[in-house]
Formats: C-alpha cells, structure tokens, sequence
C-alpha cells in the first residue's frame, strides 16, 4: 500500500519522468476504452439525450487491469497512466454524443443529407480547435487549476483511494455507494441527483448557492407562482445577461496588464521548503492567455471558413455577407465554449444547449437562411462540451501530480500527455461517427437536443415577444453576475440552474451546502474541507457510474 502522505507526484523527478500515452500498453488501453466511452456516449445521447462523464470508469477499469500479474500490465499500477486512459475515455463520450453526433444531426435533420460529411469535418475542427483552447488557457486567471471542476476531483480522489486503501478508500467507496445506489432510487418517476449534493461539497459557497437558487426556481416556478419561465424564455435572457459580462469581466482579464514580469520558476530553495506543491501563481499569464484565445478565434473562424465551402454557403451569400458569416461563427463558437467551460468549472454542469439555442436565436433575428443558419448553430454546438471535459481531466491531473518536482515543468509534462491521450480519444470518436452515423439516423436514433435545433431552424422566430424577454432578462442577469465577479461566477450559475430541469437537485444542493457549513465548525476547517472533498467525489463519481449503468437497461 503507497504511503498516504506521499503527494503522487513525489515519483516525478523531471518532465521526462511522466508517463507517455504511445507506451503499448497505455495506448492500446487508450484506444480500446475510447471506442467503449464513444459508444456509451452515442447511446446515452440518442436514448436519454445526455452524455455521462465516463472518467472514473476508465480510472477502475485501468486499476483493475493494472492488477493482472503480466509484465506490461504492471505498469498500469501507475496512477499517472490511469490518468491518461481516464482522459481519454470520457473526452471519447463527449467528442462522440456532443461534439460530433448532435452536429450533423441537425443539417440531417432538415433534409440535408448531402451536408452531413461537411458538416462532419467542420465539427471535427471545433472539436481539435475546442480542446487546443483549453490546453492553452488552463490553470490562467480565468480558468484556475485551483478553481473547483468537480468531476475532475472526483476522478483524482477515484485513483487515489485506490493506490493508497485504507480509511480514504472506505470513505470514498462508502459516499460511491451512496450516490450509485441513490441516483436508481426516483420520486414521481425522477431519479434523486446525488452528484449535485457531491458538488456542493466541492465547489464555491456563493456560485453554488446561486445555483441551487436557480434550480428551485426551475423546478418550482410553475407549480408555485404559475409561471414557465422556459416558455417565457427567461432563463435564456439571464445567460445572456451575465454571459456577456462574464464575457466582458474576461476581457478584462485578458487586456489586464501583468504587474511586472510573468511569475519566475520557483527557486531551488523554495522547491526544498515545499518540494512539488503548486504555488499561487497560475501557470498562465494574461499574455499567454491572451494569445491563446486571440489564435483560437483565428482558428475557430478558419473552421467555419471550411464547413462554408464545403456546405456550398457560397450560393447563399456574397462574398462580404459569408466573410461575415464566418466571421460571426468564429466569434460564436470561441464565446460558446468560454461561457460553458465557466459554467462546468463551478458547477459541474454545462448548458451547452441552452447557450447554443441563444445564438440559434441571434442567427434568426440576423436572418439567416435556412442552410446557412443550421450550420451555424451545429457548428456552434460542437464547441463546448470537450472544452469542459478536458478541464475536468486536467484537474484531475493537477492533483496527482502535486509533488513532482520540479513542478512547473512536470505538470506541463503531464497535462501535455494528457492532451495527447485526449486527442487519441477524440480521433476514435471520430472514426466510430463516421462509421455508425448513417445506421444511427436511418433507424431514428437521434439526439433530442439536435431535433430541437432543426426544428427552430425549420419555423423560424413566431413569437417576437420571445426577444422581448430576452433582452429584459439579460438585466438582472448582468447585474447578479456583475455583484459576484468573475470569481463566484453568480449570474452564470444563476442562469445554469434556470436552464436545467433536474427534480429536487435544489434541495440536495442546499441540503449539502448546511451540512458543509456544519461540518466545518465541528472538524475545523482544514480537516472539513478534506473529508467534504473526498465525500463529495465520491457522490459524484457513483453517480456517473450509474448514468453509465443505464446503457445497459436502455
């Protein structure tokens, strides 16, 4: 059994000490668990319309693995290899249902055929473009590796308990038990959501409250007041509020002038003192964050520029309007994608649909036409999901490699073979789409979300009152996000807990956010946080444990 006070990173002495994801026996690991995770994800997304994070199961599968006395698969006892197959498996499950799948859907969907291989390719570059971005901006200002990720901290504390047993194993695999076996448990026919008690175990105070504050209203505005505000479209017009000042607050971030020179390397001396430990510096400058999503607009609008050649916009448009066009879905694709990862960051959900569906509605009020406005909601559609995903993985990473010395640079090692084993994911992904989409769609399995697009692009605006809410909504939207500052991310998480319909996930919520409060008082605060993180994991991971389960009664 590893020594529990050992950080996991302690074996790490060097970028060059980390495990590669071309080693055999990871690789082949790697590929067979991404075609599993990208077919869980292809039947959860067409069966159930959701994607399920299918991290830890590639984390127990490679432990288990890792304990067949062969040679080779010895060294699958490596936590740090368990991490690169984890990464890949559940960025497999989101490229597949998410990224790829809904996307052509949606030109499918509105009796385009013809543009599902356009449409394939484009998203296929927003996906590799989606996952560059956050390779770039991660562990920067605006998105902290210290930030809360939940899964992420699931799948880490998943692989720890595991190598080191003991009283964290016990707990962790008490609190999995508890959200497996809780979430098959259901009231009026909806399943009890653990994983956002686990959450609110996790994440910050304040965005969690307001989440919670937005689940209850979700959930009860109608039964209590008489009002839907989905049909109202007010939720929509609150991300769009507090999107564009999170969008602005960002902005802010980028152009802020770094005081001085960028964070130096830590010291020999201060390697001594606390050897491997991450610093409170972030990895990224506002420089280094700047260029990242200044290239990433460049590439997203690239992207677009191929799925309008290849999509034949060309006899839709002059040439000014699908330089804008494009232009516009550069734009869309970069802020879709910054507003979901923030959401997913705090939360540990992202709405990716509803802020697809508001730009569906801005590309409405421009007046695009029928073709050219459904490949640029599903071009939208693919960015996002695997933005947030890999976020997850790389927290994940970030905390078993705390140790490594030194730790700069084993981290960017590490989160280096991530992205790798990332990209293996997303290439299996995308050979199992390409290979089963036309099986999928001929016997009608197609996303939800993808029928809903099509059908808004089909009929169009018919009520303008819709925009009325909008814009109206957007203003407390705006100021709740502007009050909590780009830290607590208030009016983001406000408007994520509007959008999603998930019975009684407020009370667990609320319920988690007492208890947390409590607990802290009795144990300290330290010692609480610890033991809150490791319970909180374990809902989490026991609850996507069971929504992978569901494959299988499906």
């Amino acid at each position: 059994m590893a020594n529990p006070t050992i950080p996991k990173g302690a074996v790490l002495h060097g970028a060059e000490s980390h495990p590669r994801t071309v080693e055999p026996v990871v690789l082949i690991l790697t590929i067979a668990l991404s075609v599993l995770g990208a077919f869980i994800g292809l039947h959860l997304i067409t069966t159930l319309g959701i994607s399920a994070n299918t991290a830890v199961i590639g984390a127990l599968v490679a432990m288990l693995v890792g304990r067949i006395p062969l040679n080779q698969l010895r060294k699958m006892r490596s936590i740090h290899r368990q991490n690169l197959v984890q990464s890949a498996i559940s960025g497999a499950t989101f490229a597949a249902a998410n990224s790829l799948l809904v996307p052509i859907a949606v030109p499918f969907l509105i009796g385009r055929r013809d543009l599902v291989w356009p449409m394939l390719a484009g998203a296929a570059i927003g996906l590799a473009v989606d996952a560059w971005v956050l390779f770039r901006v991660f562990d920067s200002k605006l998105y902290p590796a210290k930030s809360t990720w939940p899964a992420g901290v699931a799948a880490a504390e998943t692989m720890i308990a595991g190598d080191e047993g003991g009283r964290k194993a016990a707990l962790l695999g008490l609190s999995g038990l508890v959200g497996f076996a809780g979430s098959f448990v259901k009231i009026a026919g909806a399943a009890l959501p653990f994983s956002a008690a686990g959450v609110a175990l996790i994440g910050n105070i304040w965005a969690l409250a307001m989440f919670g504050t937005g689940l209850g209203f979700r959930q009860y505005a109608q039964e209590w007041f008489g009002v839907d505000l989905n049909a109202m479209y007010i939720p929509h017009g609150m991300m769009v509020g507090a999107g564009l000042v999170a969008l602005i607050q960002a902005l802010v971030l980028l152009f802020r002038r770094d005081r001085g020179k960028p964070a130096p390397e830590p010291s020999p001396e201060a390697e001594a003192a606390a050897p491997g430990l991450a610093d409170d510096a972030p990895g990224v400058d506002a420089r280094g964050l700047r260029r990242a999503l200044g290239e990433g607009y460049v590439l997203f609008a690239l992207g677009a520029v191929v799925v309008a050649l290849l999509g034949g916009l060309i006899g839709h448009f002059s040439v000014p309007a699908l330089i804008g066009w494009c232009l516009l879905a550069g734009f869309a694709a970069l802020v879709h994608e910054l507003i979901v990862g923030l959401a997913a960051m705090h939360s540990g959900w992202f709405p990716a649909f509803a802020v697809t569906l508001i730009f569906l509605v801005l590309g409405l009020v421009i007046g695009f036409p029928t073709v050219p406005l459904a490949l640029f909601v599903a071009y939208v559609a693919a960015t996002g999901p695997a933005f947030a995903d890999m976020g997850y993985d790389f927290k994940a990473g970030w905390i078993v490699r705390q140790g490594g010395v030194p730790h700069r640079l084993v981290e960017r090692a590490g989160r280096k073979q991530q992205y790798i084993a990332g990209l293996v994911g997303f290439a299996v992904a995308l050979i199992v789409v390409a290979l089963v989409w036309q099986s999928y769609f001929d016997s009608g399995q197609i996303p939800p979300v993808a029928k809903v697009y099509a059908d808004t692009v089909r009929h169009g605006l018919t009520d303008t009152s819709m925009l009325v809410n909008i814009l109206l909504w957007a203003i407390p939207g705006a100021a709740i996000q502007l009050i909590g500052g780009p830290n607590r991310q208030m009016g983001v998480l406000l408007a994520t807990g509007l959008l999603i319909l998930t019975p009684y996930a407020c009370w667990f919520v609320f319920g988690a956010l007492a208890f947390r409060i409590v607990w802290s008082r009795v144990r300290g605060k330290d010692k609480a946080a610890n033991e809150l993180n490791l319970f909180g994991a374990g809902l989490i991971a026991g609850s996507s444990v069971t929504d992978v389960s569901r494959i299988v009664k499906g």
